[in-house]
């Protein structure tokens, strides 16, 4: 059959393209300069295996910027050089490999399958029901996780209690500007003039 694959008619999937040969002569277009131009250091040996973020010897972007700005603080978390990482289990997945009853650890989700490391904070967020009374200790839980939980009956311990935030910058606020102030004036200042309003 015509169709038959042999020697024949053997050819490759994808047409080979020959190696450019550089340096054989004027009249093979490639030749004198090897298409490399005249002087400079592309013109050179080797002029190609520089480190990344290399400009020639001019100033590198990476040490132009500023080095101070950015999330470089703790109270940046969870971006920046403090960042960290929990893994997530969802209410569904306690529902579907745990019995009512059992006790969630870091452990006993690791033996089922649902994180991978008992070194990394594990995180209860509340995606799905539970409708069975389990006794988990987790690093952390949404609020939504805990309000089913304790639903269900059952009871929520944290290995790591979560920081209190700081309190926002209070001085802003025109309230605490005019703490000081007389209350006839606090009065005047937040009423609006006559004519307007």
């Amino acid at each position: 059959m015509a169709g038959d694959l042999n020697l024949s008619n053997l050819q490759p999937a994808q047409q080979r393209q020959d190696r450019k040969r550089v340096g054989r002569g004027l009249g093979s277009g490639k030749g004198r300069y090897s298409g490399r131009g005249i002087k400079g250091q592309k013109s050179r040996a080797g002029s190609h295996a520089v480190r990344a973020g290399f400009q020639g010897g001019q100033m590198p972007l990476y040490m132009r910027t500023a080095k101070l700005r950015g999330n470089t603080s703790a109270d940046a978390m969870p971006i920046g050089p403090f960042r960290t990482y929990s893994q997530p289990v969802n209410l569904r997945d306690l529902e579907a490999r745990f019995e009512a009853g059992e006790e969630v650890t870091p452990e006993s989700l690791k033996a089922k399958g649902l994180i991978r490391s008992i070194r990394k904070d594990v995180k209860l967020l509340g995606v799905g029901d539970l409708t069975k009374k389990l006794s988990i200790t987790v690093h952390g839980a949404s609020a939504t996780a805990r309000e089913k939980v304790e639903a269900a009956g059952g009871t929520l311990t944290l290995l790591r209690e979560p920081k209190p935030r700081k309190p926002k910058n209070m001085k802003r606020r025109p309230e605490y500007r005019n703490r000081n102030a007389p209350a006839d004036q606090t009065a005047q200042a937040t009423e609006p003039p006559e004519g307007e309003g």
